[in-house]
């Protein structure tokens, strides 16, 4: 292995490693690591934050501005209280919120469908006792399912067009 080698893949399990010890904020420890591959000379100064250009990116981020909005605004108020009859029924409440968001990507993005529905599932989750990693998961494959109903919600035909 050339030095280079080594030194990217220091930079990049480094980062790693703080990612999964939590003790720091995820986008300090993603500016640092950048900040260290450039100083390196692994990666252009001029190109360190092209990346942020990629439509990809700019599509996440604005998915989750989205989602605060839609908090922010009380729309997720609205829907946990639809759900409150199935307070205290986790599969009740798992079905229900995998149908609404599989509905949602078929006709929509499927990230943008999780985008909506991830405040719900988080607040639900909180009110009802439960972790919301038993919801999460279920919830991003009825996310990818109703997106392959329409074809319409599937974001791989995006990212594919956007490369050049």
């Amino acid at each position: 292995m050339t030095l280079d080698q080594i030194s990217a893949f220091s930079a990049i399990g480094g980062a790693l490693v703080f990612f999964v010890w939590g003790r720091w904020r995820y986008d300090l420890v993603a500016l640092v690591a950048l900040l260290a591959v450039v100083t390196l000379g692994l990666v252009p100064a001029r190109d360190a934050f092209s990346g942020f250009a990629h439509p990809a990116v700019i599509t996440v981020a604005s998915v989750l501005v989205i989602s605060r909005a839609l908090r922010n605004a009380g729309i997720i108020d609205v829907v946990v209280r639809a759900l409150s009859p199935l307070r205290g029924q986790e599969l009740g409440q798992l079905a229900a919120q995998s149908a609404t968001v599989g509905v949602l990507s078929a006709f929509m993005n499927n990230v943008g469908a999780m985008a909506l529905m991830l405040p719900v599932a988080l607040r639900t989750a909180y009110r009802g006792g439960y972790a919301p990693a038993k919801i999460l998961m279920p919830l991003a494959f009825a996310s990818l399912l109703g997106g392959l109903v329409t074809l319409i919600g599937t974001p791989p035909s995006d990212v594919v067009s956007w490369d050049d």
